[in-house]
């Protein structure tokens, strides 16, 4: 199957001070170990290295030389690859407006990322970012609770 792991996955597989760490870590830890195909999208990146720099948003920021070294583990997973728009995309985009259209502010990167989904033909994401259940043609699943929609 394949599936997409979100930003927030990313970022509490990699803060052990966050109650939700070791069920991400291992659900991370079992998606780099599969043989079938997962995805992250470049804003699922840069979202992660964003937030794990950040001094305001952790306790003990991460320098931008060990985000980069997450992430190029990250990349080296068999099976992973990142997403990119195709000549589709700003159709896709119309598309899923027309079908969601309270989809506005903070909620277009989700937009980006299930547009992105749209595009592959890939329709799970791992997330605990309730607001993807806003696309539905997602398959949300939580890997804390192991619940999905």
């Amino acid at each position: 199957m394949m599936f997409v792991v979100d930003t927030n996955i990313l970022l509490y597989a990699a803060n052990r001070d966050c109650p939700e760490h070791s069920a991400c870590l291992d659900f991370l830890e079992r998606s780099r170990n599969q043989t079938g195909a997962w995805y992250v999208t470049w804003s699922i990146v840069y979202g992660f290295m964003r937030i794990v720099t950040h001094p305001r948003i952790l306790s003990r920021p991460w320098p931008a030389n060990g985000a980069c070294a997450f992430i190029e583990a990250l990349l080296a997973s068999p099976g992973i690859a990142v997403l990119a728009e195709t000549d589709r995309h700003a159709t896709v985009i119309r598309e899923i407006i027309t079908e969601v259209p309270d989809v506005v502010g903070n909620v277009l990167g989700d937009l980006h990322i299930a547009a992105l989904m749209r595009e592959h033909g890939i329709g799970t994401i791992y997330t605990r970012d309730v607001d993807f259940h806003r696309f539905p043609f997602l398959r949300v699943v939580d890997p804390v609770s192991g619940r999905g929609n």
